[in-house]
């Protein structure tokens, strides 16, 4: 112990238990008598108890400690996944029938949640900021917190998935040496070690690499500046054509990059649009054309600061107007663009040059009137300037130059602003637009825009919403409507982008994609919770995330769908409170390596609340026309099948506003129950299969058919069968006579179904709903079949005559005192006649006051069925 007292703040001082517990045990085998024995162990009980728990020294010490406030976090909060807190309190006490005590426990502990989460989120940040090794070893306990899926837990778990994944990801100084030595062996011409081709795997990269890029934007060697602005240019344009591209120097000092390149064909600035439809339901593409205007030049340059910029813009203006004077492109480099585009196709397959020289137009010119030049300036952020302030910087230097950039036909200026050990943040000013910015492409670089499929929103006003993670792009769509129509489809739209984070190009595993999209998901639905104070929020219905994984993954394309189910329904309920009803997940994978590439597509859709609607797609290019379009994987047909990958998402119908509506009061719309016997019946057939799998069990085609059963529109005295669309009723009250192909009777039996519509005055009862319900429930019993209500109502409806209540006046007791009450209700002679020919009122002609009034004495209403 002295030898430990005095090495105690050596990193190699270990705490001496082995020694102290065999010093203990040896002395008390010299004790013959058991008394003796039984008195030294308790007397040295407190000591033993200090050794066992430092047995492992303090690090274990300290893992034990963690170890056991992580578990009983999770032995507590795991208690109330169960549904709601009364569900959950109920099966704490049938767990725990003889201890009441624990269960006290239980509930008082659970009901310092959110003081728990602060502690357990700063004891993970702690040891990912102090202890990164231990993470590692508390991987089972970090895992168990990650399964955690209500709201309340979102924080816990969230950081306890982001530190799993970043545990297994290399450190940003091993990826920056990673990257540094590619650049100099790829520069390094007269060295043993030049690997320009380095470079090319680099630019084709699945992985993350423009948080760490930049930093060799101002590298010492120039070489290496030159190098790392051209990978960012070909990484960014990795979809584009580049036939031409040159470094120069501004004044001899700054690095520049000159650029050409064509856009891709399916580009949505080189299709013409033939139906553009308002609300853009129709504005799918039917036989796009090629427009000539699809080339674009563009310049990038890295600056110290934005001062710098600005003494160099003059230069920028002038090496743009050399290049194309007044806006002209070298028939020579359109050419090459075209010759690469066909020899390509659809690769983006890049050869890599570190040239020097620069390659003059020649005199054959092609005149263009539309701005080409793109303008990309990236700035280091010397100071804590938030976006705000920097996009007022950006705007008023816009602002002080439209003029030239008009003449010099820029099409936009992207000022991009680098941060040490962090992703670029991009504020984009385009001419279309006056160059104010485009707060749609804050933060995400425009020419990687198509990743996140903006084009895909066209059909809605969008409203790019701040978030607090860079990576995640959350916009507020108003869908768009013709002048004067009030907007009824408010919708959340969140995308995101899934990279590598190492340097290796290496193909993704299947567990990769669960956990990354796993931890996205909760990122999302963190921002969504946010979201929701905007206060539009409330109005907000069908909120969409959509998800692109870059890297290739290898993989059953039949997995995704398992793996995406378990995912959804693991959230389910916190995706519903968030009102997510639609996602997307686009993943490119193999079926097993060496084999080609497909581009997959997982489309979910919740609409009705209770049935998730998944269809696989597949990307296919039309050999006619050259789009790109969905084609369904498998025997299902999706509603996207055959149409074009850019097909706009259609703004939400009259059915869907009829569910959200209903859902908003915590029931179903009434012509989503018919759906429900369908998948019950067709879940009660696969399980009649499943146990008799010996025998030959044919299952019918379909499982139900329907008629619905309305008042005759003529008498309303009988009930007529009808087929119509969902909707369409008049009545508070729905009736069908179902026939369900069921086990038992394949045949069909009948049945008749009675249900509330909630979304028709309130789902109130008037003498219609009575006479639907009465006839209905005749034919059950006259038909001798099973009737089913299903009841959502507010009871019975008690209505205001709305043409009358604009004109009734009130004679009090007394003019001057109302609270002593009123006489009578009457209406003037003018407005009596109003509303008397409408049978609305039922009055008596009386003088009083000096005038006439017609006395009320029944309010009828001109609607019928006014109430009861």
């Amino acid at each position: 112990m002295s030898l430990y007292e005095r090495n105690i703040t050596s990193v190699l001082a270990q705490f001496p238990s082995q020694q102290i517990a065999s010093v203990i045990d040896t002395h008390a085998a010299s004790m013959h008598k058991r008394t003796e024995r039984d008195a030294f162990f308790l007397a040295t009980e407190g000591i033993v108890q200090l050794v066992q728990r430092y047995r492992n020294g303090i690090r274990g010490r300290m893992k034990h400690a963690v170890q056991e406030m992580l578990r009983q976090y999770y032995e507590v909060e795991s208690q109330f996944l169960h549904g709601s807190y009364d569900k959950c309190v109920s099966l704490l006490r049938e767990k725990h029938k003889d201890d009441m005590a624990a269960v006290t426990a239980t509930i008082f502990s659970h009901s310092q949640v959110s003081k728990k989460n602060l502690l357990v989120t700063m004891l993970i940040d702690h040891l990912w900021g102090n202890e990164p090794g231990l993470t590692d070893e508390l991987t089972n306990c970090l895992t168990e917190l990650t399964s955690l899926n209500r709201s309340e837990h979102s924080r816990v778990a969230l950081r306890a998935r982001q530190v799993l994944i970043a545990a297994h990801q290399p450190a940003y100084e091993l990826r920056h040496n990673q990257m540094e030595s590619i650049f100099l062996s790829a520069v390094d011409m007269y060295g043993h070690e030049f690997h320009p081709e380095n470079l090319q795997k680099l630019i084709v990269s699945e992985t993350s690499i423009f948080d760490i890029l930049h930093d060799f934007f101002y590298h010492t060697n120039r070489a290496v500046c030159n190098a790392a602005l051209e990978v960012y240019v070909r990484r960014a344009y990795t979809s584009y054509d580049i036939s031409c591209l040159q470094h120069l120097e501004l004044s001899g000092e700054v690095p520049l990059v000159h650029f050409i390149f064509m856009l891709p064909p399916s580009h949505p600035n080189r299709l013409v649009k033939l139906n553009s439809g308002l609300e853009g339901i129709d504005s799918v593409v039917e036989q796009p054309k090629v427009v000539d205007t699809f080339h674009r030049t563009g310049c990038m340059a890295a600056f110290e600061s934005f001062q710098q910029f600005e003494q160099y813009s003059d230069e920028i203006f002038d090496l743009i107007e050399d290049f194309s004077s007044p806006a002209s492109i070298s028939a020579r480099d359109l050419n090459a663009v075209e010759s690469g585009s066909e020899s390509r196709g659809n690769s983006t397959s890049i050869n890599v040059s570190l040239s020097l020289e620069a390659r003059r137009p020649s005199q054959d010119e092609f005149v263009i009137q539309e701005p080409i030049h793109i303008l990309h300036v990236g700035l280091k952020n010397n100071s804590d300037k938030d976006d705000s302030t920097m996009s007022k910087i950006f705007g008023n230097f816009c602002a002080r130059f439209r003029e030239e950039l008009m003449a010099r036909k820029v099409r936009r200026i992207t000022f991009t602003v680098f941060k040490h050990k962090q992703f670029p943040k991009f504020f984009t000013y385009r001419a279309r637009d006056g160059f104010l910015e485009d707060k749609i492409h804050r933060h995400l670089e425009p020419a990687c825009a198509f990743q996140l499929e903006i084009n895909r929103m066209r059909s809605y006003n969008l409203e790019a919403l701040p978030t607090s993670n860079q990576k995640m792009h959350l916009y507020l769509g108003k869908a768009k409507v013709a002048g004067g129509k009030e907007v009824t489809d408010y919708r959340f739209f969140i995308r995101s982008l899934i990279r590598h984070s190492d340097l290796i190009t290496k193909e993704a595993s299947f567990e990769y994609l669960q956990n990354e999209g796993e931890r996205v998901l909760l990122e999302a639905m963190d921002e969504l919770e946010i979201a929701f104070s905007h206060p539009h929020s409330k109005r907000t219905d069908c909120n969409h995330i959509f998800l692109n994984f870059i890297p290739t993954v290898i993989m059953d394309p039949a997995k995704i769908e398992e793996a995406v189910t378990s995912m959804v329904m693991r959230y389910g309920p916190r995706l519903w409170k968030l009102r997510v009803l639609q996602a997307e997940i686009k993943v490119v994978i193999r079926s097993s390596p060496g084999t080609n590439t497909q581009t997959i597509r997982l489309c979910l859709a919740n609409d009705s609340g209770y049935y998730l609607d998944i269809n696989m797609y597949t990307e296919v290019v039309d050999p006619e026309t050259g789009i790109i379009n969905f084609q369904a994987y498998g025997n299902k047909q999706g509603p996207l099948h055959g149409l074009p990958i850019y097909t706009p998402y259609i703004p939400k119908d009259y059915l869907q506003q009829k569910r959200f509506q209903a859902q908003s009061v915590g029931t179903t719309y009434v012509y989503d129950y018919l759906d429900m016997f369908r998948q019950m019946t067709d879940q009660h057939w696969k399980q009649y299969s499943q146990e008799r799998l010996s025998e030959a069990i044919r299952v019918p085609d379909k499982f139900m058919d329907f008629v619905e059963l309305i008042l005759d529109p003529e008498t309303e005295s009988r009930l007529m069968e009808q087929k119509r669309v969902p909707g369409e009723n008049n009545v508070g009250m729905v009736a069908w006579r179902l026939t369900l192909f069921t086990p038992e009777y394949p045949d069909g039996r009948d049945i008749i179904v009675i249900a509330n519509d909630i979304t028709y005055l309130i789902g109130s009862f008037g003498p219609r709903e009575d006479k639907v319900f009465s006839m209905a429930s005749e034919i059950a019993r006259k038909l001798r079949i099973p009737r089913i209500y299903l009841a959502a109502n507010s009871g019975a409806r008690i209505g205001l005559a709305e043409e009358v209540k604009a004109l009734f006046r009130i004679a009090w007791e007394d003019n001057k005192e109302p609270d002593r009450g009123f006489r009578y209700l009457y209406l003037t002679p003018e407005d009596y006649a109003k509303v008397s020919a409408q049978n609305s009122v039922r009055a008596v002609l009386i003088e009083d006051e000096g005038e006439s009034r017609y006395k009320l004495t029944d309010i009828i209403g001109k609607d019928d069925g006014l109430g009861v």
